[in-house]
């Protein structure tokens, strides 16, 4: 992929975010929150991060997941915030970015 590919627009609508190892994503009802779970500690998700990060199972595409979160709250072009996220959790390390062939996004 060009580097043009690292920007959150430019992705193309199929490639599958997924947690990336070591991270864990599990829902903690005592903070009543979604956190990611690695070695050294933890990060407790805001609502929004939750919603998309719960999605994540390299299974749904970018498309897929944008169009879930939309559905389910009932709000038009979530787009760009989710692309914008997902951008953000992958320079964090928290997801893979996988193509539908199972390769690993450049």
């Amino acid at each position: 992929m060009s580097a043009a590919a690292n920007l959150p627009d430019a992705w193309p609508d199929a490639v599958c975010p997924r947690v990336r190892k070591p991270f864990r994503l599990q829902w903690e009802p005592a903070q009543s929150a979604w956190v990611l779970l690695y070695p050294e500690g933890m990060v407790k998700l805001n609502g929004s991060a939750g919603e998309i990060m719960s999605r994540c199972d390299g299974e749904r595409s970018v498309a897929a997941l944008i169009t879930e979160l939309q559905t389910r709250f009932q709000l038009p072009d979530l787009g760009n915030d989710v692309r914008a996220f997902l951008h953000m959790a992958r320079q964090q390390g928290w997801v893979d970015l996988t193509m539908p062939e199972g390769g690993v996004a450049a």
